[in-house]
This record gives C-alpha cells, structure tokens and sequence, in this order.
C-alpha cells in the first residue's frame, strides 16, 4: 500500500471516530437534565402525553435494536434472550442524582413484577469507574442486570424517530416481541412507572 493510500485511511477511521464521538456527546448534553418530551408529528408514529410520557400503538411500534454485552458484574447478557417477557430498560449513571431518586422505585416495581412476565435490565452509561457502578447497585438493592456501556454506544444503536433514548435518565417498555412501546426521558415516580408498565404487561 503506498504511503497516499495509508494515509487516505487514517483520516477515514479518524473521521469517522470523530463522528461517533460527536454524536455521544450530542445526546450526552441533555444528561441527568428534567429530560425532554417529543414526538406525536411527522414520521414518529407515537404521541407524548402531558406527563412527559410517549406511546406507540402495538401496529406502529419500532423494534428495540440489539442490546448485548458485559454487565456490570462481569457477566455476558443480551435483552433479545428475554423476548416474551416484557422489558424494562432504564439508562441510567452512577453520577446523576435524578438517578439516584429514582433507583427504590424501580428496585421496588422489579420485585414486584418479577414473576408476571417482566424483566427489567438497566444500561450503565459514562460511567468510567466500574466500582461506582457496582456500588450504586449495593445501594439500592438492584435486582436486575445492567449492561455496562460507559461510552454511550449501546444508546446510539436507537434509530431516530422512533422511541429512542435522549437523556438520562431514560425508560423504555418494550413489549413482548421487543418493540418499543412507551418511553420516559425523565426520572420516574413509581406511580408514573407503573403507568408506563401496566397496559403494557395487561397486553394479549
């Protein structure tokens, strides 16, 4: 390969890695914020309620991209083993204190839940320290896996327009055939994440 050519390709990938790290950072601003609302025009096929709260009908709903990898504790795990059940994703940081807040709803709500059908898995984002994460799994008792993902890249697997995780902390329902039915980009109560969950898991 002559010298042109090999440098041609060194500027491709730099590029390109620069792109990709454009783009985490773009949905990165809006981290640990009150989160955002969208949706409900052009292509979207889903309609954000006045709680913040966005739905798609189960014939318009967009499949959950692979999620897949190391958790937290080491281990391998893909969400698409869990089809058939309902999911819950939380996007969520050790470092963000909307977080924080809501982390015992959804220790409690996964508890609760765990033998109707619904499994719920966080994803773990920038967070650099693989102890802080597994210490704000101590502290609040989680009972379900997280996939590790400090870079953001798993969230960027979401195409745009369709129920896509924008902030974190962020929620997704996905339904029984992994499709993305409900989303939150806001932290939860457990009253509107039940909200979220129910007519989800009452689904046929």
């Amino acid at each position: 390969m002559s010298a042109a050519s090999r440098a041609r390709r060194v500027t491709v990938r730099r590029r390109a890695a620069l792109s990709a790290a454009a783009a985490v950072a773009a949905l990165l601003v809006t981290a640990c914020g009150s989160g955002g609302t969208s949706g409900g025009g052009g292509n979207t096929n889903f309609v954000t309620g006045t709680d913040g709260i966005a739905t798609a009908d189960k014939g318009e709903r967009a499949a959950a991209p692979e999620l897949s990898g190391k958790t937290v504790d080491g281990k391998q795990l893909d969400v698409a083993d869990y089809r058939g059940k309902v999911v819950v994703l939380n996007v969520w940081g050790s470092w963000c204190n909307p977080c924080r807040a809501e982390a015992k709803y959804f220790t409690k709500v996964a508890n609760e839940y765990a033998d109707q059908g619904v499994q719920f898995v966080g994803i773990n984002t920038r967070d650099t320290n693989i102890t802080a994460a597994r210490a704000f799994e101590k502290d609040f008792d989680v009972p379900y896996p997280s996939l590790y993902d400090p870079t953001g890249k798993l969230m960027l697997r979401f195409e745009k327009g369709t129920l896509n995780p924008q902030a974190i902390p962020s929620t997704l329902v996905l339904d029984r055939d992994g499709r993305i039915a409900a989303r939150s980009l806001s932290p939860l109560s457990e009253e509107r994440l039940l909200k979220m969950l129910k007519p989800v898991v009452a689904e046929k």
